[in-house]
């Protein structure tokens, strides 16, 4: 295999991460509920996180690896921070329901 045969199978799978990203997107914003949009959201950071450590392969460049865990570290954290504010919610109008 040469190197053109690698490059263009990157290009490809960057294309369709791409696309998937875009999906999940979609999702996120429709729903229909708030534990879809958590997941799509997950979904995009990971995403996210493959297409930045896939270039970092390509172009050969170590410090994407660097932005790749800072990422993965801020996407864990927004995603805690998301469940932890819907549990809330979600305990807050059950209580609310067993009050009436």
């Amino acid at each position: 295999m040469d190197l053109t045969n690698v490059m263009g199978f990157f290009v490809v799978i960057l294309v369709i991460l791409s696309i998937l990203v875009i999906l999940c997107l979609v999702r996120a914003i429709i729903g229909p509920r708030v534990a879809d949009r958590i997941v799509a959201t997950n979904m995009m950071g990971t995403m996210v996180i493959t297409i930045i450590a896939l270039l970092a392969v390509m172009m050969h460049e170590g410090y994407l690896a660097d932005i790749c865990i800072i990422y993965a570290a801020i996407s864990f954290l927004a995603v805690i921070v998301l469940c932890k504010v819907y549990m809330g919610v979600y305990l807050q109008r059950k209580d609310e329901e067993d009050h009436r």
